[in-house]
């Protein structure tokens, strides 16, 4: 099974199958499991803020809208460098646009972050997507500017390591197999002992897999409920 998912995976990036979904009428570039699994954690973690790095045509901001509204509390912060504009009518005239706020910035940028902390009221519970550019310089910067807004219990999630399995397929770059998202993730796991890097627990399972189709391998880093330093 795994052996086979890996290779399911790679050829279905090299044909831009992710291209192929919307949500709610915008485009939406994730791997359909993936969404089902991070749809299992809000559920569980019931988060108040979702922020999201990377916005794009904003299907994932509108699928993150979409969980707060089924769950009846929430919104979602997206940020991008650059949000075009028929992007950000699309998302401001949508049904959701009440729980979707959007930053315009580079997601490192001290007056970025500095911007998105203040929109957090305290005591909220926090969720964060790190999905904007994916180089392991950048992504490792935004965990260390975002991580601490993170909740107790909840996860930060370093997306698209596949990254380091495609370096060898059509339209991949040799470089994706040490330089990519997973790399980030697991380097800041190893320094910061307040985070654990683990898959999410399946909420059930009848079946002897251990592990799950994904984009988003070594991604999901939980900020332990217990004070190490303590």
């Amino acid at each position: 099974m795994r052996r086979l998912s890996r290779e399911w995976v790679r050829i279905g990036w090299s044909l831009r199958y992710y291209h192929t979904f919307t949500w709610l009428g915008r485009p939406i570039l994730q791997l359909p499991e993936d969404l089902m699994r991070i749809q299992e954690v809000a559920v569980s973690i019931r988060p108040d803020v979702i922020i999201e790095t990377g916005i794009f045509d904003g299907g994932s901001l509108l699928f993150y809208a979409s969980l707060c509204e089924t769950l009846g509390h929430g919104r979602v912060i997206g940020i991008d460098i650059e949000i075009r504009e028929g992007t950000r009518h699309a998302l401001r005239d949508h049904p959701l646009a009440g729980r979707i706020e959007m930053h315009e910035g580079n997601s490192v940028l001290p007056e970025t972050v500095a911007s998105v902390a203040s929109r957090i009221r305290p005591g909220e519970t926090v969720m964060i997507m790190l999905d904007s550019h994916h180089s392991q310089e950048h992504v490792a910067a935004e965990l260390e500017a975002y991580a601490p807004l993170v909740s107790p219990g909840s996860c930060i999630v370093a997306a698209d390591g596949i990254m380091r399995d495609l370096a060898d397929v059509p339209g991949g770059e040799t470089v994706w197999a040490t330089d990519n998202p997973s790399v980030a993730a697991l380097s800041f796991a190893s320094r910061h002992p307040e985070f654990e890097l683990r898959p999410p627990q399946w909420r059930t399972n009848v079946s002897q897999l251990g592990s799950n189709v994904t984009y988003w391998p070594d991604a999901w880093l939980w900020r332990r409920t217990l004070n190490l330093d303590s």
